[in-house]
């Protein structure tokens, strides 16, 4: 297994594989990318780090039956794993700490 630090990237997909659950794929976690972050994203970068995450341990695959509107194509479905949820767990709580410990005056 890499490393397991989150970067931000990665930290994002994995929010967003969480969101949309038993509907995240490719096409659908680059949309929401695009629409919750406000921020362009390609589906070859949407790919790389679900590979990515998924050799992290963060992520497993499975995929659905053959769709008629994809032409009886399947979807490669993706969801968060335990460790995954640790990882976000920890990114999170990473986070809080060092908002918290800003002094009052920092910002002023």
């Amino acid at each position: 297994m890499k490393g397991t630090n989150l970067g931000e990237l990665e930290e994002i997909v994995l929010l967003v594989v969480a969101n949309l659950y038993d509907h995240a794929y490719g096409v659908a976690i680059k949309l929401e990318i695009e629409e919750k972050c406000q921020r362009k994203i390609t589906i070859s970068t949407v790919h790389n780090v679900l590979q990515r995450l998924q050799e992290k341990g963060f992520l497993e695959s499975r995929y659905s039956e053959p769709t008629h509107e994809r032409g009886g194509k399947r979807k490669l479905l993706f969801r968060v794993t335990k460790t995954g949820q640790g990882a976000l767990a920890h990114s999170r709580d990473m986070r809080e700490s060092l908002w918290r410990g800003i002094p009052g005056l920092a910002f002023e």
